[in-house]
């Protein structure tokens, strides 16, 4: 229940993100501009950092604490490229209501996910992590990354889509091995 829920607002939240962008941008001109962008992705990387971190804490599964040092590796590593890159174009991410609300559901599923243990937490953990990987993908995928106007930062971006696809496919196969 808590992971369909969490994948439907945070889905309905970057679909009305999508819809919102859709509504105001003139023909020509990019939906969001690539400020905005950098927060939204840094924001989903520092959320998924959080997560794993609560991982490690609660879970005494060798492969979900293995997933999770994995997605605070690598979600770290493409945080701290994107701080790179807007330093180098002296760019200052720009908070928007996507981060915010993206920020605001995932603590309150990280409150939620607080509240189990043992295998009901490492399932329940495993599941949003699905969930979330599959809303973050088609936001860089379907929005983010057309809309991004710097090469550099699309580039990252697209480079970060890569890499949390093959996520999504670990956490997925993690999922299943837990039922």
């Amino acid at each position: 229940m808590t992971k369909s829920l969490f994948a439907l607002v945070l889905t309905l939240g970057l679909g009305s993100f999508a819809s919102a962008c859709a509504a105001q941008a003139p023909a020509a001109a990019p939906a969001i501009n690539d400020a905005q962008i950098a927060h939204i992705a840094y924001t989903a990387g520092v959320i998924d950092v959080t997560a794993a971190k609560q991982a490690l804490q609660k879970s005494h599964n060798k492969a979900v604490r293995a997933f999770a040092e994995e997605m605070a590796r690598d979600h770290t590593a493409v945080n701290d490229q994107a701080l790179a890159l807007v330093k180098k174009l002296g760019v200052t991410p720009q908070d928007n209501p996507t981060s915010q609300s993206l920020a605001g559901n995932a603590a309150a599923e990280q409150k939620k996910l607080a509240a189990l243990s043992g295998s009901a937490y490492d399932k329940a953990y495993a599941a949003n992590e699905v969930a979330y990987h599959k809303a973050v993908n088609a936001a860089l995928a379907d929005n983010l990354i057309p809309s991004a106007q710097n090469a550099e930062l699309k580039s990252l971006l697209e480079t970060g889509l890569k890499l949390f696809q093959s996520h999504q496919m670990h956490a997925e196969h993690l999922a299943q091995s837990l039922k």
